[in-house]
């Protein structure tokens, strides 16, 4: 199993190339949750995630052949930056292996790290095993994205980086996808620390480590869907489970809303981007996933903050209707002048700001003498949400909230 020598041996192989991340005391956060929430800001990383850090240690470790072999690897994004970027530093050719769909944004960063990117299949899994017929067939050797020791070990030293920034911790949240990193921190904090509590938190649609928690073994999930596409995996590592099983105190899921919601919150509060996987452990603490007390101590690991620009603009919308400042209806008004201008008062003088109108006449559902209204509004949160329908329907309007 993963020892803590084996991190520390990890932080001095990377030392001087990974960044020592900044962790962040909020102000906003601890008064929402009542908790003393310091976020590790690892977005601030060398290409933008945690992974550069274990794939620069594993690529340190490799012998002479296996460098003049060059590697391979599979990722959805991080690890594909950090392979290609500790391989372009070594002088190592690397093949990266990507989902289809992984974000555009990650498929060039790969690319002008140095990587030789090859897009196959819908998910990590299929461009996983993609890979592993590319090193069988080049004899390339393969980084594996979590299920190593060298990786999890190059992890771990965000743990490191906690215990000496805030040795006062109570509770550490990571977010899992394989389980690298939550192995890695697990061992360097628990191994460092008295008395620290480690949380781990999942997608709900890319849930396998708490399945393979329920059944004592690893197990794999038949799909994944979430808008977290860095923690998108259908099974944890056998490596990683091991000291997840022996590490960590307790593993949660949170919803695609709920890391919409908290993304959004970082970016308003913190002025930080983060990626779906970056926000899963901050949308835990503010939806009280786990159990924590009033003054406790919390840090959640915020992993990564590659996200494409036209995710992130479909993800803060979502956030927005959670927090109730974006609203869209829909109702019929009757097909005569004025009764838009109506209408319009009436949402005037609640307050609301107009983002888009769209009045239709040939809608097949209402009236021959009457047009169907959809309205987008902005709003200050779901109590004038609530307000602005009940102002519409209190004169007469029948009105469909659409989000």
């Amino acid at each position: 199993m993963l020892t803590l020598s084996d991190v520390q041996a990890a932080r001095d192989r990377i030392d001087g190339v990974v960044r020592r991340t900044p962790l962040d005391y909020s102000h906003s956060f601890s008064e929402m949750t009542g908790a003393a929430v310091h976020t590790k800001m690892e977005t601030f990383q060398r290409t933008g995630s945690f992974k550069i850090r274990g794939a620069m240690n594993r690529i340190a470790t490799l012998s002479e052949a296996q460098k003049e072999a060059g590697v391979v690897t599979a990722s959805a994004g991080n690890h594909a930056q950090g392979v290609a970027l500790a391989a372009t530093r070594a002088g190592v050719d690397a093949t990266i292996v990507m989902p289809k769909y992984a974000p555009v944004s990650k498929v060039k960063a790969t690319e002008g790290y140095g990587g030789n990117v090859v897009l196959h299949g819908v998910d990590y899994d299929e461009a996983q095993a993609h890979a592993h017929e590319i090193e069988r067939e080049e004899g390339r050797t393969y980084v594996h994205a979590f299920d190593d020791p060298m990786v999890m070990a190059g992890q771990g030293t965000i743990g490191l980086e906690i215990a000496e920034d805030c040795p006062e911790v109570d509770t550490v949240v990571v977010p899992i996808g394989g389980g690298g990193l939550i192995a890695g921190i697990a061992t360097a904090v628990t191994e460092t620390l008295d008395d620290v509590r480690v949380v781990g938190v999942q997608a709900e649609g890319a849930s396998s480590a708490a399945k393979s928690l329920e059944k004592g073994a690893v197990t794999e999930i038949d799909s994944v869907d979430t808008i977290a596409d860095g923690i998108a995996t259908r099974s944890v590592g056998e490596r990683t489970f091991e000291v997840i099983r022996e590490r960590v105190d307790e593993v949660v899921t949170v919803s695609d809303r709920e890391i919409a919601l908290a993304l959004t919150l970082l970016l308003e509060r913190s002025k930080t981007v983060v990626e779906g996987a970056g926000a899963v452990p901050l949308a835990a603490v503010l939806a009280e996933a786990f159990d924590y007390d009033d003054g406790e101590t919390i840090v959640p690991a915020l992993c990564g903050g590659n996200i494409d620009m036209n995710r992130l603009t479909t993800i803060v919308m979502r956030g927005l209707v959670q927090m109730g400042r974006y609203l869209k209806i829909k109702m019929a008004l009757k097909d005569r002048p004025g009764e838009l201008e109506t209408v319009a008062g009436i949402v005037a003088d609640a307050g609301a700001n107009v983002y888009a109108v769209h009045h239709d006449r040939t809608a097949r559902d209402v009236a021959v003498n009457a047009a169907e209204l959809e309205l987008e509004l902005e709003t200050h949160d779901e109590d004038h949400a609530a307000e602005i329908v009940g102002e519409l329907e209190a004169h007469g309007y029948d009105v469909d909230v659409l989000v």
